[in-house]
């Protein structure tokens, strides 16, 4: 996952408009769950959303990357945060809104890792609270056999990362390439990312078996639609 990437992930991102974005996911949270108080976001990653979610929620962010995580600290020092696994946490307390966004929900790879997740957010819901996931690409809509660039540019920084893309067990496979420029030197590495590639029915018997009622918006936050689940 981000390892060697996690201290350029918000310039990998940049392009990302987390203001917008926050301000849309409120405005649904609220929709679904008026009156809403208490967030985690699950998978955090550098806390850019829980930045600017936090006037409107007692947030708190868990990931599994220490990196990612020291970002997020410092960016968001009045918030607490926990370094652990999505799939089976336990912070023994419970929340209005769990949020898994940016299709990072895909990391866990399988689908008895998918219901198992699903499961554990559940079971960290107050009565009537809810759950929203931004899903990944299914094996009908993934783009596979295709090479991707993308580009940071600034005075100090300089970023290109390019991936081929393909499927592998099941899993989405992106070999990612990194080539980044500071004024001091210019550093290449590699990582490879794995994600489920999860179809609509999975998504929903797995929200269905945690006692969630499913709504589905299609448009979601960055076009890759969201699911929301209602705990009954």
């Amino acid at each position: 996952m981000f390892t060697k990437s996690a201290r350029f992930y918000d310039a990998i991102y940049h392009f990302i408009d987390y203001k917008s974005a926050s301000e849309k996911l409120h405005k649904i949270i609220q929709a679904h769950k008026a009156g809403a108080s208490t967030l985690l976001d699950v998978a955090c990653g550098t806390g850019k959303h829980i930045e600017n979610l936090n006037k409107y929620y007692e947030a708190e962010g868990l990931d599994l990357s220490e990196d990612l995580l020291n970002i997020a600290k410092e960016r968001c020092p009045g918030n607490v945060f926990y370094l652990d696994n999505m799939i089976n946490f336990n912070l023994d307390k419970k929340y209005d809104v769990i949020t898994c966004l940016f299709s990072s929900i895909a990391y866990v790879k399988t689908q008895e890792h998918l219901y198992q997740t699903i499961q554990n957010m559940s079971h960290h819901l107050k009565p009537g609270g809810i759950i929203i996931i931004e899903p990944w690409f299914s094996k009908k809509n993934f783009w596979s056999n295709i090479i991707t660039a993308n580009h940071y540019d600034s005075d100090d920084l300089k970023i290109t990362w390019m991936y081929t893309s393909k499927i592998e067990n099941e899993l989405s496979i992106l070999e990612i390439n990194y080539l980044i420029g500071t004024t001091e030197k210019v550093i290449y590495f590699k990582e490879r990312h794995e994600l489920g590639l999860f179809d609509d029915f999975q998504y929903r018997e797995a929200l269905k078996d945690a006692g969630l009622k499913i709504s589905y918006d299609n448009e979601g936050l960055f076009g890759r639609g969201m699911y929301i689940g209602i705990k009954i």
